[in-house]
Formats: structure tokens, sequence, C-alpha cells
């Protein structure tokens, strides 16, 4: 007769990681807002108990902290990628920059949605507000380096960076609907350049 040999019962779902449960709220983000960012809910979407997210956060407060924190870190490397990347062409430059604000669908899709919950968020949470605030001064700092580049005029480089960024904003609100078909990002794109870029190059 053979000896019984036990075997340890491997788990049926690896023990999560806390950048897990962060892209799991990221992604409840997208669906409901961050009022949709319940630990249990979470949980049971993961397929583990409510014991694996105190691995890795103290309670539901520690959990938005992180992520509005991963968010933020994630900003400031897209600005300084953005930052480096500079051609001969001060016009191709901002077409590029615009691409990458308006790419629509799959990830950046989520992003946009993310975005405009955490500026709902914002409305109501003064922490946040000031974060934003931080955001919004950075991006708006990286346009306006873009305008002068093209402009050679401080005053005139700040002002159609602010129009640049509202166009943005407009047009992501835009984009993030579900239905938007993919002719609306080419539309709008289309009046950014031209009317902001194209039409702001010093004339020769």
């Amino acid at each position: 007769m053979k000896p019984v040999t036990k075997t340890r019962k491997r788990s049926e779902t690896p023990r999560l990681t806390r950048e897990d449960w962060l892209d799991a709220a990221f992604k409840a983000v997208v669906e409901g807002g961050f009022d949709n960012v319940r630990v249990l809910v979470i949980a049971d979407a993961l397929g583990v108990t409510r014991g694996s997210f105190y691995w890795h956060f103290i309670d539901h407060a520690d959990l938005i902290a992180a992520l509005l924190a991963r968010w933020r870190n994630r900003e400031l490397e897209t600005d300084q990628m953005l930052q480096s990347q500079s051609t001969a062409d001060p016009q191709a430059d901002l077409v590029q920059l615009l691409e990458a604000a308006l790419a629509h669908g799959g990830v950046n899709l989520e992003n946009i949605r993310f975005e405009l919950a955490l500026r709902g968020l914002g409305r109501r949470d003064p922490a946040v507000a000031r974060m934003l605030v931080d955001v919004d001064q950075m991006r708006m700092r990286l346009f306006e380096n873009k305008f002068v580049r093209l402009t050679g005029d401080s005053k005139t480089a700040t002002e159609l960076a602010a129009l640049f960024y509202l166009a943005i904003v407009g047009s992501n609100q835009a984009l993030s609907r579900p239905s938007s078909p993919p002719q609306v990002k080419e539309f709008l794109k289309g009046i950014i350049v031209n009317y902001l870029i194209h039409r702001q190059a010093p004339t020769r």
C-alpha cells in the first residue's frame, strides 16, 4: 500500500497585490464615481474576502488616498515625458500634444472618465481641489511652453494655452460618452488645430 502523500491545496485566487486593489478601485470610479468605491463590493468582484484588503490598506480612506496619489504621480510622469518631447517644428509638437490629450477609446477613455469623477469629488473635498489646481497649473505650464515656441510671445502663449486647455476639457467631455462616434474626435481635433495652432503660427 502506497503511503498517502498530502499535497498543499493551492489557492484558487493568487494573493492580490496593492496594485490589484488600486486597479479595481480605479475601475469602480470609472463605472460609477467615487461613491462606487466600496471595499466589500470590490472584494466580491475580485473573488476574495475583505481580509485581503487589510493586508494593503488601513481603511477605505487609505485606499482613496493611495488611488489619488497614484493618479497624481502618473500625471507628473506624463508631464515630464511631454515636456521632453520637442522637435524643430512647434506646430507639429502641439498637434502631437493634442492627439495625446484627445486619444479616444480603451485606457484613455477610462482615464477621461476617472478625471471627470475626480473633479466632481474636488467640488466637495478641499484637499482634492488643491491637488487638481496643482495639476491644472502643471498642464498650463506645459501648454504655455509649447505655445511660446510657436508664437515667440509669452502673453499670447498664456492666452492660447488657456483656450487650448478649455478646448481639450470640452472635447474630452464630449468624447467620454460611450456612444460618441470616432469621427467626433477628428472633427474637434481639426477645429482646435486650425484655429489655435496653424492660424497662430507667425507668417513669413
